[in-house]
C-alpha cells in the first residue's frame, strides 16, 4: 500500500488579516510581511515533492470538506454560525490571531475534510499511512475560541468523524510541533479514548499551558502528558524525550491508531521557536512512530501538517518524514544541514535536558 498525501490548493488560498509578523498593524507598528501562517511553506513543499519526484511514490488526492455534522461533534453550533455569518460577509477575526477572508469557513471546512479522508483512508486500509495538508491548522483551536492561526479543530474533527463510523475507539494523538496543543487537550482532557501527548518548547506559546502536572481530569486523568522542553534543546533531547517518554505513553495506551499533530516549527531556523532540530529529528522520530505504529495498530498512522513557518527549511524538513513514510529512497538534503551540527546543544547541556526527561520518566512511573 502507497502513502496517502491529501491536498487541496483552495487551501492555500486561506488569507486575511493586517497584520506584521505577530502584531496587528497599527499605532507603532508598520504595515507588511503579514502573519507568519501563510500559504508558502506548504506551497514550496508541494514543489519541493514534485521536483525530487517523491511526488510520485505518493497516493495524491483532494477530499471534500468535512461536513456540518462532522464540525457539530467537535464544535458548538452557535460558534459555526457565527464563523460562517462573517465569512460570507467577507471575513474577519473570531478570537486571536486567527483572521480569514470572504469563503474563510469553506476553506477551514475542506482543511478538516482533509485530515478526515486522510484518516478514513488508513482506518479503511486503502493507504498505509497517510498525510494531511491541512490548511488553516487546528492544534490550538477550542471548541467555541479559535486561536494561534487555528479556526477549526482538524484533528479532533477527523478522530470523532471516525469514531461515529465504529471505525476506532482508543487514539493516541501526538503533537510534536513546537507550541503546546492547547485546542486538542482540551478537546480530549476528560476522555479515556484518547491519549494526548504535546511535546513542545516550554512557555512558547499559550503562555498558561503545557505543563507536566497537566493530566487530564475525571475519567482522562492520566491520559494527557505534556513534555515541556526547554529552548535550545536539540536532536539529542528530542529524540531522548521521544524514546524515553512518548514510547512508553504509547505502550501503554496500546491505541488502534496514532494520529500525529505534524508541525515543523521546532525546526532550527524556525522565527517562532529556539528548537533547533532538522530533517535527521524529523525523520527520527517518524521512523520511531512507524514502528511503534506497526507493533501497536498493525501500522495505522496518518500525520496532519501544523505549523512551521521558514519557508525555507519547512519543505525539505517535511519531505523527511514523507520519505521515511513512505519508504522512498529519494532524498532532499537538509540545506541546513551544516548550520544544525554547528548549533547543536553542547554535552552539559545535553545532561541537563537529559535529567529532566529523567525526572518526567521518574513521576510517570516508566
Amino acid at each position: 500500500m502507497t502513502t496517502g498525501f491529501f491536498w487541496d490548493e483552495r487551501c492555500f488560498w486561506h488569507g486575511g488579516g493586517n497584520y506584521a509578523g505577530l502584531l496587528q498593524v497599527g499605532g507603532l507598528i508598520q504595515p507588511g510581511g503579514g502573519l507568519p501562517e501563510n500559504p508558502e511553506t506548504k506551497r514550496r513543499l508541494v514543489n519541493l515533492l514534485r521536483v525530487t519526484g517523491l511526488w510520485e511514490a505518493l497516493d495524491t488526492q483532494s477530499a471534500d470538506p468535512a461536513t456540518q455534522e462532522d464540525l457539530l461533534r467537535v464544535h458548538p453550533e452557535s460558534y459555526l454560525r457565527q464563523f460562517k455569518e462573517m465569512s460570507d460577509e467577507g471575513g474577519g477575526e473570531l478570537g486571536l490571531r486567527t483572521p480569514f477572508g470572504p469563503g474563510g469557513f469553506e476553506i477551514a471546512s475542506l482543511s478538516a475534510g482533509l485530515a478526515k479522508s486522510a484518516l478514513f483512508s488508513v482506518l479503511h486500509g486503502t493507504h498505509q499511512n497517510a498525510y494531511a495538508l491541512s490548511r488553516p491548522p487546528g492544534h490550538h483551536c477550542l471548541p467555541d475560541f479559535p486561536n494561534g492561526f487555528c479556526l477549526l479543530a482538524n484533528i479532533a474533527i477527523a478522530v470523532e468523524a471516525a469514531r461515529a463510523e465504529g471505525l476506532i475507539d482508543r487514539v493516541a494523538i501526538i503533537d510534536w510541533d513546537v507550541h503546546h496543543g492547547n485546542g486538542t487537550e482540551a478537546i480530549f482532557y476528560d476522555r479515556a479514548d484518547t491519549l494526548t501527548i504535546s511535546l513542545h518548547q516550554e512557555r512558547n506559546y499559550p503562555l498558561d499551558t503545557g505543563d507536566f502536572a497537566d493530566r487530564g481530569s475525571g475519567s482522562g486523568e492520566g491520559f494527557n502528558l505534556n513534555i515541556p522542553l526547554p529552548p535550545g534543546t536539540g536532536h539529542v533531547g528530542y529524540v531522548e524525550a521521544f524514546e524515553r517518554l512518548v514510547l512508553p505513553a504509547l505502550q501503554d495506551f496500546q491505541p488502534d491508531a496514532i494520529v500525529i499533530a505534524c508541525g515543523f516549527d521546532a525546526g532550527l531556523v524556525d522565527p517562532l521557536s529556539r528548537m533547533i532540530t532538522s530533517c535527521e529529528t524529523f525523520r527520527a522520530m517518524t521512523d520511531m512512530v512507524m514502528e511503534a505504529a506497526v507493533d501497536l495498530c498493525d501500522g495505522r498512522l496518518m500525520m496532519a501538517h501544523e505549523g512551521g513557518y521558514s519557508e525555507v527549511h519547512v519543505p525539505f524538513l517535511a519531505h523527511s518524514v514523507l520519505e521515511a513514510m513512505s519508504g522512498s529512497d529519494i532524498h532532499a538534503e537538509d540545506p541546513f544541514q551544516q548550520k544544525f551540527e554547528g548549533q547543536q546543544p553542547t554535552d552539559r547541556f545535553n545532561r541537563y535536558v537529559s535529567q529532566l526527561i529523567a525526572e518526567m520518566e521518574v513521576a510517570l512511573g516508566y
